[in-house]
């Protein structure tokens, strides 16, 4: 095991890590910027070390300050949490180089799913379902209208690179697909620092579920079921529950066996996702996947009971996977709602000091977050403050459950979309399960 972990990330996620590395009696080292010099992962953690200044890209992002760090406190391992630098292949290839244990998947593997052409034709090796697609990335507008022809419009072009519904356009017709192709390649270049796109079918109001997986450095591989991640705002992603309304037992082990297959196929290792559109008659098609540890991983944890960080560092280490397939089982039913910090109507971000603040409790309630009272949230970060997630027997009774806990929410000095929230788990559609990736375009 560990002796000492260098965490290279900040907020609750930071806070999450500690906690596991404090309960396997590992020692923890926290990293922050000027910004976060009084932040909870700092105080909370064996020791902290600054790493430059307010801007991630001198601080969270700087991979040559990140390593100065980890060799100063002569750390073993590095856990990067999500967001900044988790997927980052570089980051993970320097520390391949100078004997620091990444806590995730390796390198290779990492550049392999990084780039969504590559992983989408690795897919295609296993026969996972895609939709029709391009097969390559396009380089220019008249490459771009001969492909879409093919598959039918309307098409969704795809930034290669990167996440986050950046460098995505939706196109409906040919005249409009060279503005959007030339627009989707500059947002994607802006953004990733590579302009590569692709052209897929556009999938009408499909679901957004994934499949957590789990795979030891000895060739296991496990799936820990679905988490339905369709309430979402330009692609970001607000509730996460698990089970998703429509998946059931065989519909389930057919998505899980896809995932396992894929991650067997490329070596994955450590803990990840594999990401699926569902369309309306239940077919899946892979979309991407994730060689990190989620924002949603709570949701698995609760109605599993399987602890996902102290899985990656037991991995790390390089033991085996103590748990089989056949042993893993799904308990009740699991919510979780992101709290921004924002304004619920025109969603602009909402930073400044929090001047009063009571966090919901009670059974089957659980508050992931960094904030406290008196704490000032920084400006140049994700606006991501909390994470409640709730867990009881049924479905309608988590949904009951969250409801109460975010009425027990109380903040005061900035604003958060808790109000949102609030109104999606009352719509009759939401309670009924008829959700999908468009659904909060339809909300009101």
């Amino acid at each position: 095991m560990f002796n000492k972990i260098l965490i290279a990330n900040r907020g609750e996620i930071a806070v999450r890590i500690i906690r596991a590395c404090k309960e396997m009696g590992i020692k923890s080292v926290a990293v922050y910027s000027e910004a976060d010099r009084y932040a909870l992962h700092t105080r909370l953690a064996d020791g902290a070390i600054c790493i430059g200044p307010a801007k991630a890209t001198e601080s969270y992002l700087n991979i040559s300050s990140l390593i100065s760090a980890i060799e100063v406190i002569d750390a073993e391992a590095v856990h990067p949490g999500y967001g900044f630098l988790a997927e980052s292949h570089a980051f993970a290839e320097v520390c391949e180089k100078c004997g620091i244990k990444f806590i995730g998947p390796t390198s290779e593997v990492m550049r392999l799913m990084g780039n969504k052409i590559q992983a989408k034709k690795e897919a295609e090796k296993v026969r996972i379902p895609v939709l029709p697609w391009s097969n390559r990335g396009l380089s220019d507008e008249k490459d771009a209208i001969e492909v879409s022809k093919k598959i039918g419009f309307p098409v969704l072009i795809k930034a290669a690179s990167g996440g986050g519904g950046r460098g995505m356009k939706l196109v409906h017709t040919q005249a409009s697909l060279a503005n959007a192709f030339n627009m989707a390649k500059m947002e994607s270049l802006s953004a990733f620092g590579d302009g590569e796109v692709f052209i897929e079918r556009y999938c009408e109001l499909p679901r957004h579920i994934e499949i957590q997986i789990v795979a030891d450095e000895h060739g296991n591989v496990i799936h820990l079921g679905e988490r339905e991640c369709s309430i979402q705002r330009r692609h970001q992603k607000i509730i996460e529950e698990s089970p998703s309304p429509v998946v059931d037992e065989r519909l389930r082990d057919r998505m899980g066996e896809a995932a396992i297959k894929l991650a067997k196929a490329i070596g994955y290792t450590n803990v990840g996702t594999v990401e699926f559109l569902m369309d309306r008659e239940r077919n899946f098609y892979f979309m991407e996947m994730n060689t990190r540890i989620q924002v949603e991983h709570p949701v698995t944890e609760m109605v599993t009971g399987i602890d996902l960080v102290k899985e990656q560092i037991r991995i790390a280490t390089g033991e085996r996977l103590n748990i089989r397939q056949k042993d893993v089982r799904f308990k009740g039913h699991c919510i979780e709602c992101r709290v921004n910090a924002e304004d619920p109507k025109t969603f602009v971000p909402s930073p400044g000091r929090i001047k009063e603040l009571c966090l919901p409790g009670g059974p089957g309630v659980r508050v992931d977050t960094a904030i406290y009272c008196n704490y000032t949230i920084p400006s140049y970060y994700d606006n991501l403050i909390a994470k409640v997630i709730v867990h009881a027997d049924t479905r309608i009774d988590a949904i009951h459950r969250m409801i109460r806990a975010l009425d027990e929410f109380h903040i005061e000095g900035v604003k958060t979309n808790i109000p949102l929230l609030v109104r999606i788990l009352k719509d009759h559609d939401f309670i009924a399960g008829n959700i999908d990736i468009d659904f909060l375009s339809r909300f009101s």
